[in-house]
C-alpha cells in the first residue's frame, strides 16, 4: 500500500449531521465533504488513528480497547442523538505500535483501556465510514495545549502512513462558540462570515498550502500570532489536531479540501500528501 495522506476535518457541532437544524442545510456541505473522504483517500485504510479536540491528558494517552463504547459528550440535543450507534472496533495491535513509536521519539505516553470514542470521533466517522468497518484508535491531546509538542506528536506517528493507517485530526478551524451562537439568534437567516474567521482562514490557507514545510511548522508553532487567532480560538483544543496532522505530513504538500460558512464562521478542511 502506498503512503496514505493525513487529514484535518471539521467534526461539526455535537451530533449536527444526525438531527434537524435551522436553516436545514447548515451542515450539508461539511457532511458531503465527509462522505467523500474514502474516495478522496483512494486506498482503503487498514485502520484510522484519530486525534480529537475532545480528549486531553497530562501525557499522550492511547486508547487501547478492542471494543470502545461511545461517549455522548454533548448536551441538550434531541433524545435520538443519544442512541446513535457506531460499532467500530479498536485495534490493540495498533495501540502497541503507537506506543512503540512514541517511546522511540522520547514522548511520554500511557494507555487507557476503558475510554470510548468521543463525538469528535464517531460523529464525523459515522458520516465518512457509515459501516463502521475500519478499526480506530483515538489518541489524546496534551492538556498543556503546547503547539510544538503536538507537531512533535504528529512527527512520531508519521511512519504509520506507510503501514496503511490514515491519520486524522478532528476539530474545527474556527471555534469561537460565542460568535457562532450569536449567529443562531438571527432565526436561521443567512449571516455574513465573521471577519475574524475570514482573516484566520486566509492565514491558514496561506501557511498550509503555499508555505515551505519548514515555514509551515514554524508558523503553526506560533499560530497565536496569526491574524484574529484568539478570535478564532479563544482556547486552542479544536485547532491542535491540525498540528498533529501537519507533523505527520512531514514535507508533503497541503491543499484545502473544503471551505464552508457555518453559523457565521468560515470552516475548512485540509489534506496533506
Amino acid at each position: 500500500m502506498s503512503r496514505l495522506p493525513t487529514l484535518f476535518v471539521p467534526h461539526g457541532g455535537g451530533p449536527c449531521f444526525f438531527m434537524e437544524w435551522n436553516p436545514p442545510n447548515t451542515w450539508d456541505r461539511i457532511a458531503a465533504y465527509l462522505r467523500q473522504i474514502p474516495e478522496d483517500v483512494g486506498a482503503r485504510p487498514k485502520a484510522i488513528v484519530l486525534i480529537s479536540g475532545h480528549w486531553e491528558e497530562e501525557v499522550v494517552t492511547i486508547q487501547n480497547n478492542a471494543f470502545p463504547p461511545l461517549l455522548y459528550d454533548y448536551y441538550g440535543f434531541p433524545p435520538h442523538t443519544y442512541e446513535i450507534k457506531f460499532p467500530a472496533a479498536g485495534a490493540p495491535g495498533l495501540s502497541a505500535r503507537i506506543a512503540a513509536l512514541l517511546g522511540e521519539a522520547g514522548i511520554d505516553w500511557k494507555y487507557d483501556h476503558s475510554r470510548g470514542f468521543d463525538h469528535g470521533v464517531f460523529i464525523p466517522l459515522k458520516v465518512a465510514f457509515p459501516n463502521a468497518d475500519v478499526p480506530i484508535v483515538q489518541v489524546s491531546l496534551l492538556a498543556s495545549l503546547d503547539a510544538k509538542d503536538h507537531i512533535r506528536l504528529g512527527l512520531a506517528l508519521a511512519p504509520l502512513r506507510d503501514e496503511g493507517v490514515l491519520i486524522i485530526g478532528s476539530g474545527m478551524t474556527y471555534h469561537n462558540m460565542q460568535t457562532m451562537m450569536a449567529s443562531m439568534r438571527g432565526g436561521g437567516k443567512p449571516v455574513s462570515p465573521d471577519p475574524g474567521s475570514q482573516r484566520f482562514d486566509g492565514w491558514l490557507e496561506e501557511v498550509l498550502t503555499r508555505a515551505t514545510p519548514e515555514n509551515r511548522i514554524d508558523a503553526l508553532a506560533a499560530w497565536d500570532k496569526a491574524p484574529a487567532a484568539r478570535d478564532a480560538h479563544p482556547r486552542e483544543e479544536h485547532l491542535l489536531p491540525l498540528h498533529v496532522a501537519v507533523g505527520a505530513a512531514g514535507t508533503d504538500p497541503g491543499r484545502k479540501t473544503l471551505t464552508d460558512v457555518v453559523m457565521g464562521a468560515v470552516e475548512s478542511a485540509f489534506r496533506f500528501g
